[in-house]
């Protein structure tokens, strides 16, 4: 059963980090939980730079961020830096969107998202 807080808000979550400790201590299971425990209305999970790299050989990750995109959250990655590691299509077959992300992070944080960056 989900826990139902009030004024639940919008939640980016933008995920840097090359680190896979950081990525299944702290990124995945935050986001799996904000979600499933409905302390967030919205998640959008973020993979941007060395992440990338690293989620595309990971399977052990590669099987977590498929629960959290059949959970609900909305998972896009970075396609200029996913492309230079060469992991679009990697990322693509994770069912991740892979596009530009400069102008839609910046339309996140001037709508009023919050932001947690790792």
């Amino acid at each position: 059963m989900k826990e139902e807080v009030k004024g639940r808000e919008k939640l980016l979550i933008l995920w840097s980090s090359g680190d896979r400790d950081v990525a299944l201590k702290m990124v995945f299971m935050y986001t799996l939980n904000g979600k499933m425990r409905g302390w967030w209305e919205d998640i959008c999970l973020v993979v941007w730079g060395p992440s990338s790299k690293l989620l595309s050989v990971d399977m052990e990750l590669q099987d977590y961020i498929k629960k959290i995109i059949e959970e609900g959250v909305n998972v896009v990655a970075c396609e200029a830096c996913a492309n230079e590691y060469g992991v679009s299509s990697e990322l693509e077959e994770l069912g991740i969107e892979v596009k530009y992300m400069g102008e839609p992070l910046t339309n996140y944080l001037k709508t009023g998202w919050k932001t947690l960056t790792f």
